[in-house]
């Protein structure tokens, strides 16, 4: 895991080639603390920062080819490198080192881009091609590592992070108001987009081409389903899904360093430490959180499980006041405006476990997407239910059973149940029904919206731009798997991976490695039948029962409780209230963003007493987030915490 930095075009002599790209590369040195690198050639330039995981002698870039024709700069894995490898040197290639890298460059000499085709792995990479004189950008096929872009001045510039590109001289952070309207409806915004004006990300499973004169953008896969026909569920199912995850499980432990393992506590989780914990050469280390407040806090089902396994865990207690005192940083490395305070305890999560030594983690994310096991699958399916008869009082009830852990929820009334949700209020027939309500409750937020956004988003329906960006064949699939496709193309790279993993994580150089978003297991499950995966109300229930003999009955029976942390703790103790001052009507109005009134209103809303609703958390986080978005890459008046002595 690393950072990469670099550019194309004509302009820049070679000392200010090299002072530009030490300057991109040194602001991403968390990402790469144990070695950096320069290559220059005639109007191209990489940069390197590496966390070194994989040969960690031989494996220094940007790396170049033994002709010097190609150069790679690369930050990421590729799991199947030794398979690759073997397969590579009998047909003649011969290796000059023992990493993963060296990989790519034979890959690409031999298929041209063609060679993304070919790795399984979490990666992002820039390869300059000099007999071409062609730069080719590649992204992993989930989206994990990021890698973004922009034009300057006649020049091509590329980093692992936006702080890279604010390097460049003349490139100004400036704030997006669509990606704005689009963070506040579907919690990130629609790639290429990113909250900086000006700047694209390379969109997931995607490559780029670009030669003098031309850019090129294709993907290179997409996630698709119903690609067979759907068979009866049987015991294959099982064993096929079982043997796919303990292999993406085993070669995700290749590493020349100790890989350790989040463990939450929930099924995800707990099946990849199980799996894992014989692999491991020399014990398996795991690591969680804790949170001091009931509702929130998983640290029994995680004791359940190491005493289970008999490994050694750790788990971080996230207190208020810890939240408050990490979420400024965590917004700067997120690099967007978020939503929900949960990105703050895992950016606090991941400085501990490299306290611990630990380099590379696994974790559980991705299992939700692929095999139903989020609450808004079976909301959806009850809401198609009771759409079928809108007057029922009978059927509202079914939402009490898919939030057992919301206990204002289980008061409530069914006519209540039945608005809440909006039962009755959209058209099954729309492609986006399965999360119409969470964007109305997260839109809630944009009523906040100061005069100058409102104006420049007249006309704007961000609804309306994901619906045109969906397969020509969407409305051919199960509501299922539609359901499923719009989360694991959007939220899944655009937040989860991203602000509550490969951002927060690599804030302290840990790699996070994800055994479920393998692309064979990933295409595994989109053949599956619906039923397979959202039994009734059942959530996963074909992971479920391949892990039935694994692990233990409380776990492997337990209910999904996604993780959640408090979210109105942003206003305790110090930290708190430094932050409420970005929300008084003086601050607020001087950015221009929000509206005075009315955010000075929903603060003190929140200083009488917890924010209880969604709605209102949104909103409050969404607004925090965004002013300190504002005034770290607007403004750069917001320090950060100091970085992690290790």
């Amino acid at each position: 895991m690393c950072a990469i930095a670099g550019f194309f075009g004509e302009g820049l002599s070679p000392r200010e080639a090299n002072g530009l790209l030490k300057s991109m590369a040194d602001t991403l040195a968390h990402r790469g603390p144990d070695a950096e690198g320069l290559f220059t050639g005639k109007g191209v330039g990489l940069a390197h920062r590496r966390l070194a995981i994989v040969g960690l002698s031989d494996g220094l870039q940007p790396m170049q080819s033994a002709d010097g024709d190609l150069c790679l700069s690369y930050n990421g894995e590729i799991f199947n490198h030794l398979e690759l490898r073997a397969d590579l040197e009998s047909r003649g290639h011969r290796f000059r080192t023992g990493s993963d890298t060296e990989v790519i460059l034979h890959l690409y000499d031999e298929m041209g881009p063609d060679c993304v085709e070919m790795l399984n792995g979490d990666f992002a990479f820039a390869l300059w091609d000099r007999r071409l004189r062609r730069l080719m950008l590649a992204r992993d096929r989930m989206g994990v590592r990021p890698l973004y872009h922009t034009r300057h001045e006649g020049r091509f510039y590329f980093a692992s992070e936006v702080k890279g590109l604010l390097e460049i001289q003349g490139i100004q952070a400036k704030l997006d108001p669509i990606a704005l309207d689009q963070i506040f409806t579907f919690w990130a915004p629609l790639a290429p987009r990113t909250a900086f004006e000006g700047i694209k990300e390379l969109p997931p499973a995607h490559i780029m081409l670009v030669e003098e004169g031309r850019v090129e953008v294709r993907p290179y896969w997409r996630l698709e389903f119903g690609l067979d026909a759907h068979t009866a569920p049987n015991g294959e199912d099982t064993e096929e899904i079982r043997a796919l995850l303990s292999d993406a499980t085993r070669i995700r432990l290749r590493a020349d360093v100790e890989v350790g393992a989040y463990l939450s506590g929930g099924l995800d989780s707990a099946l990849i430490t199980t799996l894992a914990t014989p692999l491991a050469p020399a014990g398996l280390r795991s690591f969680g959180i804790g949170f001091d407040e009931e509702e929130y806090d998983e640290t029994p089902f995680q004791s359940i499980m190491a005493s289970r396994l008999g490994i050694r865990h750790e788990h971080l207690v996230c207190g208020q006041d810890e939240i408050a005192s990490a979420f400024a940083d965590t917004i700067y490395h997120t690099e967007q405006p978020v939503l929900r305070t949960a990105p703050a305890p895992l950016h606090l999560l991941s400085r501990f476990a490299r306290g611990k030594g630990i380099k590379a983690v696994l974790s559980g994310e991705g299992a939700d997407e692929i095999f139903a096991g989020y609450d808004i699958f079976r909301e959806a399916r009850i809401r198609r239910f009771c759409a079928r008869q809108p007057a029922s009082r009978l059927r509202p009830h079914l939402f009490r059973r898919i939030y057992p852990y919301l206990t204002t929820l289980q008061k409530q009334t069914p006519d209540y149940l039945g608005a809440f949700f909006g039962v009755g209020a959209d058209n099954p027939e729309d492609p986006l029904f399965s999360h119409r309500p969470r964007m109305r409750a997260t839109s809630g937020a944009k009523l906040f919206f100061g005069e100058v956004l409102r104006e420049r988003l007249k006309g704007y329906d961000a609804a309306d731009e994901m619906a045109s960006l969906l397969p020509s064949e969407f409305t051919r699939w199960h509501p299922l798997e539609q359901a499923q496709y719009l989360e694991t193309r959007f939220l899944l790279p655009g937040y989860i991976l991203s602000c509550q993993g490969d951002r927060v994580a690599m804030a302290h150089s840990i790699e996070t490695r994800y055994p479920f978003l393998d692309y064979r297991l990933v295409e595994a499950a989109a053949r599956l039948r619906p039923e397979t995966k959202l039994r009734g109300l059942r959530e996963k229930h074909v992971l479920r029962e391949a892990a039935r003999d694994l692990l233990p009955h409380e776990i492997a029976n337990r209910s999904k409780q996604p993780y959640r942390a408090p979210e109105s703790v942003v206003f305790s103790g110090e930290a708190g209230a430094h932050l409420r001052t970005l929300l008084s009507e003086r601050s607020i109005g001087e950015s221009g963003l929000f509206n005075p009134r009315a955010t000075a209103k929903l603060l003190e809303k929140g200083q009488r007493s917890p924010l209880a609703g969604f709605r209102d958390n949104a909103a409050f986080v969404g607004i925090l987030s965004t002013e300190i978005w504002h005034r770290h890459f607007t403004h750069k008046t917001m320090p950060t915490a100091a970085p992690l002595a290790v």
